[in-house]
């Protein structure tokens, strides 16, 4: 039989089918062509099941699970401040304002040094990969030549980037020692830059796509949002920045602006179907009703915004008005760069909007009813509804799209998960992979159909 599949996986997967069900496909073939697409996916009852496993058995091209060894979508993050990996887990207990003032913006200034910006962006790629991301929307900086390495390192170590070169162009709002230089730079810069990684896409297997990327309305002028709107529309690429994340900054557009952000922003043309809104935790039902009727997706950071964001999102609701939602780990306004981290915490602070958390108040008025989320949902969040949040065909085990997987061992040394019951159902056995995995149970990872990560 000619061998008309590039390579052949067999084992036991989990992928997202709806928020709330996850379909396992046990001991499965996964059949892909050389563009690293999955084309066919046969259960062991399919006729030609026992036919492909004997013409691919023994070839490079067969690569078999071993007992205990699971299938994960590899996990697409949605939010991280690529120059921030140098400051992870460093000032959590400050206001979001002082923080971006005293730590952020003096550390990101220094990206305008290619060598530094070199050491910490494979630095931060290599460890996302390790963690099972295998696709990322960066936030870099003002520096247009920095932004583009970050997007060149993505291209040269298999991950799936979406970089973005940030705007801050509002001489008022930012300090004069980080900003650009003036708003017709800042939009000549981004258009360049677009054209660079659209050049660089050209030659990328698993794609780099260039992301227009306002900071956020606070650091922009409102020319530079609105020829961002323009030059977005002209090359059809992603958008991204944040939405009412906190007090402070929902507060202060409404002032700017007499209007809530999400109504600004879209008036300059950034929200729509391929456009990402960072945290949108204060967001009113008509600004919910906007990002719904948009297509306009939510990166959920449910780490950072315990620190930085003064609430919960609820996701529960929003979900149910059908807005996207994948999640996000905003590097380092949260100081993980593992999504497992984030669906823990992401489970846990929607149980803590549902019950409230304040004792003095009778549980009837403590929280937000109906706000609890369950682990399918935030595995939902980590992987589809990643994917669909970028309209890529990624983040599902399926037919016609990528071959984007990590390969959980729960026998892995020393990280062995307690599984004790034989007769565990797979539903409990993929909880207990979400909450208790660690970097050492994720033994390979594979992007676009290709090894980009392997534990020793």
């Amino acid at each position: 039989m000619a061998h008309k599949y590039d390579k052949v996986f067999r084992g036991t997967a989990f992928t997202s089918r709806t928020p709330q069900e996850v379909t396992v496909l046990d001991d499965h073939l996964f059949c892909l062509d050389a563009e690293g697409v999955i084309r066919r996916i046969l259960g062991p009852d399919d006729p030609d099941y026992d036919r492909l496993v004997a013409a691919y058995s023994g070839t490079a091209s067969f690569l078999s699970l071993a007992e205990g060894q699971y299938f994960l979508p590899g996990f697409i993050d949605l939010h991280i401040h690529a120059p921030q990996w140098a400051q992870a887990g460093t000032a959590m207990d400050i206001p979001l304002h002082d923080w971006l003032e005293t730590y952020t913006f003096p550390l990101e200034s220094k990206f305008s040094d290619l060598d530094f910006a070199r050491k910490v962006y494979q630095d931060l790629v290599v460890t996302l990969l390790a963690n099972g991301t295998t696709t990322a929307l960066y936030f870099a900086t003002v520096h247009k030549e920095a932004s583009y390495l970050l997007a060149q390192i993505c291209a040269d170590k298999g991950q799936r980037g979406l970089v973005g070169k940030v705007v801050m162009d509002d001489r008022e709002q930012n300090p004069e020692y980080y900003r650009d230089e003036s708003t017709e730079v800042a939009l000549a810069d981004t258009e360049s830059f677009i054209q660079l990684v659209q050049e660089l896409d050209k030659t990328t297997k698993q794609g780099v796509y260039p992301v227009v990327t306002p900071r956020f309305i606070p650091s922009c002028t409102d020319e530079a949002l609105a020829g961002l709107g323009e030059l977005a529309k002209k090359y059809n690429t992603h958008i991204q920045s944040h939405c009412s994340e906190s007090d402070w900054e929902h507060n202060y557009v409404r002032e700017r602006m007499q209007k809530s952000d999400t109504f600004a922003l879209h008036e300059m043309g950034l929200l729509q179907d391929k456009a990402v809104m960072a945290h949108a935790v204060f967001l009113s039902d008509e600004d919910a009703d906007l990002f719904a009727e948009t297509g306009t997706a939510i990166a959920h950071c449910p780490i950072s915004n315990v620190f930085f964001s003064n609430g919960v999102l609820p996701a529960a609701r929003f979900t149910a008005m059908g807005i996207d939602i994948g999640l996000g780990t905003d590097i380092s306004g949260g100081f993980s760069p593992s999504l497992f981290d984030n669906i823990r915490q992401a489970v846990i602070s929607s149980r803590m909007l549902e019950e409230g958390v304040d004792p003095s108040l009778p549980s009837t008025e403590r929280g937000l009813p109906q706000s609890r989320i369950t682990a399918n949902e935030a595995f939902y969040y980590a992987t589809a509804g990643g994917g669909q949040s970028l309209s890529l065909p990624i983040g599902r085990l399926e037919e016609n799209y990528a071959w984007d997987v990590q390969v959980i061992d729960v026998n892995a040394p020393n990280a062995k998960l307690p599984l004790f019951d034989e007769g565990i159902s797979r539903e409990d056995l993929l909880h207990k992979i979400l909450f208790l995995s660690r970097p050492e149970n994720i033994r390979e990872v594979w992007v676009q159909g290709d090894c980009v990560h392997k534990r020793k």
